[in-house]
């Protein structure tokens, strides 16, 4: 496997790379993942099952798209592949750091300017991706409602019911919406997708990375809600953000509504008490247009 990886790199990079050691590194619950080097150069490769390239192919394309917005720091893609048994992505060495209040601010400023590039083909994206292990679905639509409602937390609702969930208010909910999001008017912004704390850092110098993108064409309001579903980021990465791209009126009620996505999903992960959180939200949701 690992000379095939190494072939494929030298192969895209025109560099000979041949391994010469590599070792596990924390890399999350989905993937395993290593650190390789051939004593000059160093990635960073993901691992999984074969039959999950097409959850490789889909990050090495989310962010490409955002590296080449020249906005915000993102791991290099190199490759993807398949071998026999195991899918792979091969991706920059980046060692990060923990840093203080001014890489934070610059990391909120880097991220507004990324969500300032649109997409002129609506919100969606070129394929399906994955949101954790669940699949995310990006069909393009020129209306974000119609969007959010249909592929965003319908499909969510959809498998959590597989699953044995409940959610007695979900259709009230779903016609709510166009309410909901009435006078916000929404530009289909490059978003991350993803972005809770452990999908973001910074370089030994200080510079923010984000990584393991879940990316599509959508409210950018949905990354900055993210950032405060799990324990928030600190003040001054809103405060960033903030002097690039201030957030409209309403956004306080609206991010209870686009977390509502991950939690849904939470419990098409994890089960446990995620059905319990996700009504409560939805009853939020729904006194705050009463």
């Amino acid at each position: 496997m690992w000379q095939e990886i190494d072939q494929k790199i030298t192969q895209v990079t025109g560099q000979k790379f041949q391994t010469s050691q590599n070792r596990s590194v924390g890399g999350g619950c989905i993937n395993q993942a290593y650190q390789i080097s051939d004593g000059t150069t160093t990635y960073f490769v993901k691992l999984n099952q074969a039959s999950q390239g097409e959850m490789f192919a889909a990050e090495m394309l989310g962010l490409q798209q955002m590296y080449e917005t020249h906005t915000i720091r993102v791991p290099k893609p190199i490759c993807w592949g398949t071998t026999n048994n195991s899918s792979y992505i091969v991706l920059e060495y980046l060692k990060l750091n923990s840093s203080g209040n001014k890489s934070w601010q610059q990391m909120g400023r880097n991220l507004a300017a990324m969500h300032k590039t649109i997409s002129i083909q609506g919100f969606g994206w070129n394929m399906n991706n994955t949101i954790g292990s669940t699949p995310q679905i990006n069909t393009w639509e020129s209306d974000w409602i119609e969007f959010y409602g249909k592929h965003r937390l319908g499909y969510q609702f959809k498998l959590a019911r597989r699953k044995g969930g409940h959610f007695p208010l979900e259709n009230k909910l779903i016609d709510a919406i166009p309410k909901l999001l009435a006078n916000h008017p929404v530009q289909p912004a490059l978003v991350h997708g993803d972005l809770w704390g452990g999908n973001a850092g910074f370089t030994v110098d200080g510079e923010p990375v984000i990584f393991d993108p879940a990316t599509y064409y959508g409210d950018r309001e949905v990354d900055i809600a993210m950032t405060e579903l799990f324990g928030g980021f600190p003040n001054a990465f809103y405060q960033g953000y903030q002097e690039v791209f201030p957030l409209e009126p309403g956004y306080e009620t609206r991010k209870i509504l686009y977390n509502l996505y991950h939690i849904v999903n939470h419990f098409n992960l994890f089960g446990g008490g995620y059905v319990s959180q996700a009504n409560g939200m939805i009853e939020r949701i729904l006194r705050s247009i009463i």
